[in-house]
């Protein structure tokens, strides 16, 4: 049902959901942006269990307590780059399994970010087209237990090329 899909603009590291989505890299090396924030106010202990799953392959997902967050657990998605071949298939992908796996923790409420458009330079509207379209799906086709997906997106740009798709998207 697309009614438990919302859109917000702000801090994913601040909401209070059960489970929230990293764009990982395939090290699952938490640096920079969305991963480096959580690590930021996650705490170490998250690094330290994604050194224990590491290396995984794009597209695919892991997942680890949520540390010092308000979230129970962060689930690392490894997105493609700008550059990658079957880019889209691989976005797609992510978002899937990441949907996948909060159902077989038996998670009710998670966040996603823009994955991979910030330091991997994935097209922003290709990006809002692929996760809302693979959320949407996914919660319409699927006997789910999530109950709600909040899209969190940093920037008013990237929050109005989401909520444009998102408008079109049925």
């Amino acid at each position: 049902m697309i009614e438990q899909l919302e859109l917000k603009k702000g801090d994913i590291t601040n909401l209070d959901v059960d489970a929230i989505i990293n764009p990982a890299n395939t090290q699952l090396i938490m640096g920079g942006g969305v991963a480096g924030a959580i690590r930021k106010k996650g705490g170490e202990e998250i690094q330290k269990e994604c050194h224990k799953k590491s290396p995984i392959n794009i597209g695919e997902v892991v997942i680890t307590s949520g540390g010092k967050l308000k979230a129970d657990y962060v689930i690392h998605a490894v997105g493609p780059r700008k550059s990658t071949p079957n880019r889209k298939k691989l976005l797609t992908k992510a978002v899937k399994n990441s949907l996948k796996i909060a159902d077989d923790y038996g998670i009710k409420s998670l966040a996603f970010p823009a994955i991979s458009t910030g330091v991997f330079g994935y097209p922003l509207k290709e990006a809002a087209e692929v996760i809302l379209s693979t959320i949407k799906n996914y919660l319409n086709f699927h006997n789910s237990s999530i109950e709600k997906v909040i899209v969190i997106l940093y920037d008013n740009k990237t929050y109005k090329i989401f909520n444009n798709i998102n408008k079109k998207i049925k």
